[in-house]
């Protein structure tokens, strides 16, 4: 893709505002904002285009912008999860879909009905409009195209959040409990995929591959090992440049129309 590419960060260096005055300094008159989160979530996806957005309406407000929308069961995005983890993973394993959790009440604000979003038991399964902000529903839904792709049976995997904070519930069921679980239980072999992360971080690093390892062979289990992200991998790669050269083609229609 031959355009600039800036980095900017909602929390860290480089910041989002001082990349925003990077690109009015270069001239940038239209950009492409391209949040990697793959699920919508207030506490991430959300923060961090609305972070964008407001240094940009006051750095730069005849600035056009254009979003990348979440994307948790893009087919391109599947393939490039599932060939980075399928070869990995052994025939005795459990694959265990560890996301990032959030507080239950982000989920319940996030439902623009306050009626469905954890009011039921099948409320991720039962079609809503809902969907569309249900970090939940789309989690859920990174795990069943997963699944559906990979030919892997869904009773040799499981799904919990991993991350939370105490006092206020959060989404469950919470993965560090489920690793004791799982030990006591008999389980031997865990490999846990953490889709909610594109790149490597102290969230899979360590609370995954040295803490959660620590948990599941203390219950009883004898080996867990943390599914790399997708980091570099081609596919992902892939994924995102043809995102890009979607709306480079968008861009040409608009201008051709």
């Amino acid at each position: 893709v031959n355009m600039p590419v800036y980095l900017g960060m909602r929390y860290g260096n480089p910041s989002t505002g001082d990349v925003v005055r990077q690109m009015v300094t270069d001239g940038i008159t239209e950009v492409f904002i391209m949040p990697l989160y793959p699920h919508y979530a207030m506490s991430s996806y959300e923060t961090a285009v609305v972070k964008a957005m407001e240094e940009i309406n006051a750095q730069a407000p005849t600035m056009r912008t254009h979003l990348l929308q979440p994307f948790y069961k893009d087919d391109d995005y599947i393939e490039a999860l599932v060939a980075s983890a399928v070869p990995l993973i052994e025939e005795d394993d459990l694959l265990l879909f560890s996301y990032h959790g959030i507080p239950e009440r982000h989920v319940q604000i996030s439902d623009p009905s306050h009626a469905h979003c954890l009011v039921r038991e099948d409320c991720c399964d039962t079609p809503h409009p809902c969907h569309a902000t249900c970090y939940r529903h789309q989690c859920l839904e990174t795990t069943k195209a997963f699944l559906k792709k990979s030919g892997i049976p869904v009773e040799k995997t499981a799904v919990s959040f991993q991350s939370r904070l105490l006092k206020a519930p959060w989404l469950g069921p919470y993965t560090d409990h489920e690793l004791q679980r799982f030990g006591k239980e008999g389980v031997k072999k865990i490999k846990v995929i953490c889709p909610s992360f594109v790149t490597d971080c102290l969230e899979t690093i360590e609370e995954i591959g040295i803490r959660g390892v620590e948990e599941f062979l203390s219950a009883g289990g004898e080996s867990l090992e943390l599914i790399p992200c997708l980091n570099t991998h081609p596919l992902w790669i892939k994924f995102l440049s043809g995102r890009i050269n979607q709306w480079q083609d968008s861009l040409s229609s608009s201008q051709n129309s």
